[in-house]
């Protein structure tokens, strides 16, 4: 099968397309063909190594000395299961899955192999894989967070970096809750935000935009690239202030996307999807996501793009 490797730590260019063994499902494993998979943080951090310290190991010897033990990199995975393992029941050949992979990686090739108890489920009925792709890394990763800050009970939330993969799905969730959302995030995206259910934006490139803040019931800085002590300032006595940098690494639940496909096949969560590159340009992907400015999801086509039928 080809699948993308990571030859090194470094830029984009350490990317290349190579012919490699298809795998294996074990009894408790999927066999998955894959149609689309994304451009996220985990797979740029790793690529060039920027990934926070686990304890006092250095990390080259936790991931891989001169590149990644798991050189297939790519956390979310949309596509077909072509083969179960002996033990599977709750999946059948031809099913359309997503997963959220992570740390294990394997998303950036034609087939993969997921564990049946970790973050795999039927994909939305209504949702191309393209779509699907778009939705377990930011739709998770909100839930998580505005779990944390009681989002079913809060009236107001401020919303950083509201136009990236997790605060575009973080703005559609606080309105499914009927929380008010004050996004915060550059004008060229104010009307994709809008759309998703702002109900008032800020952009954080104007001079003082701090000052157009007010307090909030809870804080969420969905981009991690917020000063903290800053942030703070606007949540309201009794409030709660959460950020996807530093407060620990959001949990894996295939609840979360089985809620997911029930948001998005009633209408109430759309797909984000900034652009969609060919596996064959797999380097330009990362330079275009490495270069920032991205709203929502960079999707990478496995497979032949389908046809794409996502408002934006």
């Amino acid at each position: 099968m080809k699948a993308v490797i990571c030859t090194a730590y470094g830029p984009p260019d350490v990317l290349e397309l190579h012919e490699v063994d298809e795998p294996v499902p074990k009894a408790d494993e999927l066999l998955i063909r894959v149609h689309a998979t994304a451009v996220h943080s985990g797979d740029r951090r790793l690529r060039a190594l920027d990934v926070p310290a686990t304890g006092k190991l250095p990390m080259r010897l936790v991931v891989g000395l001169k590149a990644p033990r798991q050189p297939i990199l790519g956390v979310v995975l949309a596509g077909e299961v072509v083969e179960t393992g002996a033990r599977v029941d709750a999946f059948n050949v031809g099913d359309r899955v997503y997963a959220l992979t992570r740390m294990r990686f394997g998303g950036y090739a034609e087939y993969a192999c997921i564990k049946v108890h970790k973050c795999v489920e039927h994909m939305p009925r209504h949702a191309s894989y393209e779509e699907a792709a778009s939705l377990p890394f930011g739709g998770t990763t909100a839930l998580h967070f505005l779990r944390k800050v009681n989002i079913e009970q809060t009236k107001s939330v401020l919303i950083y970096g509201a136009s990236g993969a997790v605060g575009s799905m973080a703005v559609q969730i606080a309105k499914h809750f009927g929380t008010h959302v004050t996004a915060v995030c550059q004008t060229r995206n104010f009307e994709l935000v809008k759309q998703l259910g702002a109900d008032v934006l800020v952009d954080y490139k104007t001079e003082g935009y701090d000052n157009e803040l007010i307090t909030y019931d809870a804080v969420f800085d969905a981009a991690g690239k917020i000063d903290k002590r800053m942030a703070r300032k606007h949540v309201k006595e009794g409030g709660k202030f959460r950020s996807v940098a530093g407060q620990g690494v959001s949990s894996e639940r295939k609840e979360d996307l089985s809620f997911l496909n029930e948001l998005f096949d009633e209408g109430h969560i759309k797909a984000v999807i900034d652009s969609i590159y060919p596996i064959e340009e797999i380097v330009a992907a990362h330079r275009y996501v490495d270069a920032g400015g991205k709203a929502g999801n960079v999707i990478v086509s496995v497979v032949q793009p389908a046809e794409l039928n996502v408002s934006q």
